[in-house]
Order: C-alpha cells, then structure tokens, then sequence
C-alpha cells in the first residue's frame, strides 16, 4: 500500500502567492527549493514514480501518493510542471467556494490539470475551520456541493476528497461515504488505510515549511523513528485541538504569526 504525503502550496517569493493567507496556513506552503528538495531525496530514495504525462494515476505503480489541499494555483504555475518533469502526477483537493479567487485555481486550470493526468479531488465546498464540529447535514452539505461543483466543471465523477484541517470523526466519514466519495484521506499520520460505510479512509503525513530535506524520504522509505515522531507529534495535537475548540485555528495563528 502506497504511503500518502500532504503538501498544501509552493511559492516562489512569498506564501500569499497561493492558497490561503494566514499565520497558520503560511507554515504549511514550501518554497520551491524546499519542495524541489523533497522530491530530489524521494527519488534517490527509490520512490517508484507514477505513469507519464497523460496516463492516469494508478497507485500500483508507485509505493507514495502526493496529495496537495486547498486548490491553491500553485498547483497549476508551479507543481504540476515539477511532477511532471520527474514523471509524477499528484492528488488536487479543491475548496470549491474559492474556485476562481485570487490565489486559487480558476475553471480552466482544473480542467487542464484533469486532462494531464492529476486526480482532481473534493476538500468541501468552505473549508469550513473544525469540519468535525459540523453537524451531520452540514458534513454532507459540503462533501455533496464540493463534488457536485467539481462534477460540473469536469464532466465526470469524482469520488476522491479529503478534509480540512484534519478535523475527522467517524461521522466526517460516514458523511464523505453518504455523499458517494469511495476515497478520503485525513491528516492521521499512518500508512494503513480503513473502510467507514464502504469509503476507504488513508491517512497522510504531512510535510511542512521547513522540514529536514530528507523528510519525505524518510517517510516513504518506512524509517521507524520518522513515522513514530510524527505519530507522537499528532496524538499530542490531537488533545490540544479539543480543549481549545473554536479559538483552536486563532490561537494557531497567534502562535505561528508570532514566530515568523
């Protein structure tokens, strides 16, 4: 079973290039040194590459899956060139309400990336800031607009999504297995996939502003100590984020803006 890494966006001089524009979401966009870094390390690694430009992505091919959230336009002006210039394609998760605004990927864009050979994927429709605190209407209301919205633009079935901002529950499954995705990743930090309601659940590690170079390497190629910390590292988030609640997503903020 491939192991998925998470990247959000790459930028060229300055984070606000693509995606969302926050302290928090800041610590998660690689410059393209930083990203170019970890895809050099994985393939002296021996990371199996996926089919050529215009195949599609099949995960028997290759032993990672790159996923990148959000739908920044980074995707489009700078990692979709850089995969492909190493034989790769990658999951694009995108926040559909932001189609089309400034730093976000517009009709076109998708379109084009689809036709190149990217999965593109649902990350809900609002990126809304703790998805697991939704109710269970609201779950299925922004899986089902997400996909329907990507439907439409592609003119075929996407069925693959993950979540923001690592907010999962077994009802983020239930919901995301409801609205018709066969495929969810989360921010879990694990190799092994599990199935809620028929939708298989894969978790990813994530890969963030300035991690080692070799980091994704390290992931991928299975290296006990990498995989453990990063396990640690979750759980450790994972008591914080429920006593915090709502203030979670500003006291990231205060923290990470604080430090830049």
């Amino acid at each position: 079973m491939p192991v998925s890494l998470l990247f959000h966006d790459v930028f060229v001089s300055d984070p606000s290039e693509s995606g969302f524009n926050s302290p928090a979401a800041d610590r998660y966009k690689l410059s393209v040194g930083e990203f170019c870094a970890q895809l050099d390390a994985m393939s002296r690694g021996g990371a199996r590459r996926s089919p050529k430009r215009g195949e599609r992505w099949r995960d028997a091919n290759a032993n990672v899956r790159m996923t990148f959230d959000d739908g920044g336009v980074s995707f489009y002006t700078i990692v979709a060139d850089t995969l492909e210039a190493r034989g790769m394609r990658a999951y694009c998760f995108v926040t559909t309400n932001f189609i089309g605004h400034r730093g976000f990927l517009d009709v076109e864009q998708i379109r084009e990336l689809d036709a190149r050979g990217h999965v593109i994927g649902a990350h809900s429709a609002s990126h809304p800031s703790r998805f697991s605190a939704l109710s269970r209407p609201g779950m299925l209301r922004e899986w089902v607009e997400s996909r329907k919205r990507l439907e439409d633009v592609l003119g075929h079935a996407v069925t693959t999504g993950s979540v923001p901002g690592g907010y999962f529950s077994r009802e983020v499954g239930r919901a995301a297995a409801e609205s018709g995705l066969s495929l969810l990743f989360n921010s879990e930090p694990v190799r092994s996939e599990r199935a809620i309601d028929g939708c298989a659940i894969a978790g990813r590690f994530v890969v963030r502003a300035g991690a080692p170079a070799e980091f994704a390497r390290r992931i991928v190629k299975g290296e006990p100590w990498a995989r453990s910390r990063e396990w640690a590292a979750w759980n450790a988030k994972a008591l914080v984020k429920p006593l915090l609640g709502s203030s979670y997503p500003r006291v990231a903020d205060w923290i990470y803006g604080g430090a830049r």
